[in-house]
């Protein structure tokens, strides 16, 4: 039987990401050529960056692979709106199939489609149950993602969110099975989430909220909340 070409390109891709944090002298480093494999895995992105923001609410973009990328995230940052600090404020993943039609972020939008950019994908970054920013992609044809490229990012931000977390709590750099340990959490909190929204009849954003709000008020992290969801454990209120 022939292989899947794509599987086969998230295999390599994947073994590299490994390969990254291993050999990466600092997490700037690492979070830097994680964008770089973004990019490479999802062919229509002319470019993709790495959003943080800090106690007091600042953004910055600490990974970017080119300034269209830096753009983008700047003028987020300029209006105060846009899908990077959706996802952040959130914790959901945000899409924009076409920046000329999409008015959630009218100021955004308009400024951002005169650069060319008509697509995005924000994906957030959690570690510890806390935000701390979102990973991304734009590309500059409409409709250029689809949920197979959010799967992918959301294979990034696991180990994004460890890596960079590490270094916010001064920890040394991730043991090598953090990766795995980190989209293993993910897929944890995304079927927590799941239940939250059948169990309990909420939207999506919703179920996420309430999965925060419970890891935070339990001091627990959100892949653990997220067992306890699945076990039908102490579950959010």
């Amino acid at each position: 039987m022939e292989s899947d070409p794509a599987v086969a390109g998230l295999g390599g891709a994947w073994a590299h990401v490994h390969e990254v944090v291993l050999q990466a002298q600092t997490a700037a480093e690492a979070v830097s050529q994680l964008v770089e494999v973004a990019q490479q895995l999802i062919p229509l992105a002319v470019g993709a960056g790495i959003s943080l923001v800090d106690q007091d609410g600042v953004c910055t973009t600490v990974a970017a692979t080119n300034t269209v990328v830096a753009r983008a995230d700047t003028l987020q940052y300029e209006f105060g709106e846009g899908p990077c600090l959706r996802a952040w404020d959130t914790v959901s993943v945000q899409y924009v199939s076409d920046t000329t039609t999409d008015t959630r972020w009218p100021a955004w939008g308009r400024r951002v489609a005169e650069t060319g950019i008509r697509s995005a994908l924000s994906v957030p970054l959690v570690v510890q149950g806390q935000e701390i920013g979102a990973i991304q992609v734009y590309a500059t044809e409409p409709d250029a993602f689809t949920d197979h490229e959010e799967h992918l990012l959301g294979l990034l931000a696991g180990p994004a969110a460890a890596l960079l977390g590490d270094g916010r709590t001064r920890h040394p750099a991730p043991r090598p099975d953090a990766l795995q340990e980190a989209v293993t959490d993910r897929d944890r909190i995304e079927r927590a989430v799941g239940v939250l929204m059948e169990r309990r009849h909420l939207d999506e954003s919703t179920a996420r909220t309430r999965l925060l709000d419970t890891s935070r008020a339990q001091g627990e992290t959100l892949a653990q909340t997220a067992e306890h969801v699945l076990d039908n454990t102490n579950p959010p209120a």
